[in-house]
């Protein structure tokens, strides 16, 4: 209900919205504007100014301060709008004057505050608005105010038989003489506050001990608090350093870990190098003692060892003789390196090794007329002749920079190979020549000097390129 919901406020000062009329003046539309609260007179409309008295008039404001807000904001008069973002009670403080003036003159405001009031489901006003029975037990005031903004048929009687209910306030009792039972009173009264002043004083000493009690018993606290706060300090220093030294731990764990997982990976590639060198040395051993097992039939035939750079005739030359005889032919048998028998010679030893370098020997003789692919070709098939005819072990090696170009060649009893991605034919000639066992007869066929020279360090008998064409032709 409306009435309750600024019954809390402060009404308005006197004189702000209903003395005399000086905020707030009747108008044309609302004729029924008092004068001074006791006023006789009668308005344009023959409603006597006594009917809105000062309580009408304050709980008229309170009750439109509390309406307001349910207007739109463009149905509130401009100079009252800025009130809108107030309380209630606050806005009927603040502005009592222009809620009075605008309940006196604009017409609309007020219809519309009817209208909000209206639409509540307060018994009072619907009794009001419909010209029902108002209860005997309503405010009166607050009766005449709602008569007021809401207009109803009869609306001005029902003000006046309101205002009538209105109590008159009391009037001050006038003061009595005084008395000798009223001194005696006086004096009990005098005695009663000395011992109430006294237990005062006992009560503040006693306030004062205790304040002090307070105090120190704040400044035991504050002590407590201190250490509690560095016992906390350094309980989170050594959580700190614990966590740090976990830290530490756990970075040394791992770090042995991955130590023992790097000794298990070289532990595996010493192993796995130990059983590569294990399996290259029995290929070693076995080559070496099938190439023993012919030697009985190899130095039956031979009637001595293989041929050799030096004779030991050249030697005494070399050391005793002025001028060495120039030597013209390699070997026993005294063929030239570059005569054809000499690579027959060196075939028919037991179980020699052939290693060619392809490209080395395929260029010098092909290279004007036969594409790459061709010259791989015809350099495979014409060693595949040599494996059927004699009992050796045929590895071709080819740049890798060309493998792609055609097919890969093959041929019954050739080994074709091509070196890897950064690898020269050269050197893997060389190392084929290297990993051989000591004894095994290793020809190498290259017309390349520094390959020529490696080989020989290596123990293998170098042979021209243009030697193997030849013989390849022959046959």
């Amino acid at each position: 209900m409306l009435s309750g919901q600024a019954s809390g406020d402060e009404g308005p000062e006197p004189g702000a919205a209903g003395d005399g009329g000086t905020a707030e003046g009747p108008s044309e539309e609302d004729p029924a504007e008092p004068g001074p609260a006791g006023d006789g007179a009668a308005n344009a409309d023959g409603v006597p100014a006594v009917f809105l008295s000062e309580p009408v008039r304050r709980r008229a404001v309170e009750i439109a301060a509390v309406a307001m807000p349910g207007l739109g904001q463009g149905k509130v008069p401009a100079r009252l709008r800025r009130f809108l973002k107030f309380s209630p009670v606050k806005r009927a403080k603040l502005a009592k004057s222009e809620l009075a003036v605008a309940l006196a003159s604009d017409a609309a405001f007020r219809e519309g505050l009817a209208e909000v009031l209206t639409a509540t489901d307060s018994p009072l006003i619907e009794a009001i608005a419909t010209g029902g029975e108002v209860s005997p037990m309503a405010d009166p005031a607050e009766v005449a105010a709602l008569a007021y903004l809401l207009r109803p048929e009869g609306w001005r009687e029902l003000i006046a038989t309101a205002v009538q209910a209105i109590p008159e306030p009391a009037e001050a009792p006038a003061a009595e003489a005084p008395d000798e039972a009223g001194l005696k009173r006086l004096a009990a009264l005098e005695k009663e506050n000395g011992k109430l002043r006294a237990a005062l004083a006992e009560q503040r000493s006693a306030a004062t001990v205790l304040q002090e009690d307070v105090r120190r018993a704040r400044r035991e606290l504050k002590e407590i608090e201190e250490r509690a706060a560095k016992a906390a300090g350094d309980l989170a220093a050594e959580r700190g350093r614990l966590k740090h030294l976990d830290a530490e731990r756990r970075s040394e764990r791992r770090r042995l870990e991955s130590e023992v997982e790097s000794l298990k990976e070289q532990l595996d590639r010493i192993r796995k190098a130990d059983r590569e060198h294990e399996r290259l040395a029995s290929s070693r051993l076995w080559l070496l003692m099938e190439t023993l097992s012919g030697t009985t039939t190899g130095l039956r035939r031979e009637l001595g060892l293989e041929p050799v750079p030096d004779r030991p005739a050249d030697y005494i030359s070399d050391e005793l003789c002025a001028e060495p005889e120039q030597r013209t032919a390699e070997g026993s048998r005294g063929l030239e390196q570059t005569d054809p028998q000499r690579l027959d010679h060196l075939l028919s030893l037991p179980n020699p090794h052939l290693i060619v370098d392809g490209y080395n020997v395929t260029i010098s003789a092909w290279g004007e007329t036969l594409t790459l692919e061709q010259q791989r070709n015809r350099l495979v098939q014409g060693l595949g002749t040599v494996a059927a005819q004699t009992n050796a072990e045929i590895t071709v090696v080819f740049d890798g920079a060309d493998a792609i170009f055609g097919a890969k060649p093959s041929a019954r009893g050739v080994r074709v190979l091509f070196s890897a991605k950064d690898q020269i034919a050269d050197d893997v000639v060389v190392e084929l020549a290297r990993v051989e066992p000591e004894g095994r007869p290793v020809v190498v066929v290259s017309s390349d000097q520094e390959v020529a020279m490696r080989a020989r360090r290596e123990g293998a008998f170098p042979v021209p390129s243009p030697v193997l064409v030849r013989w390849l032709q022959r046959s």
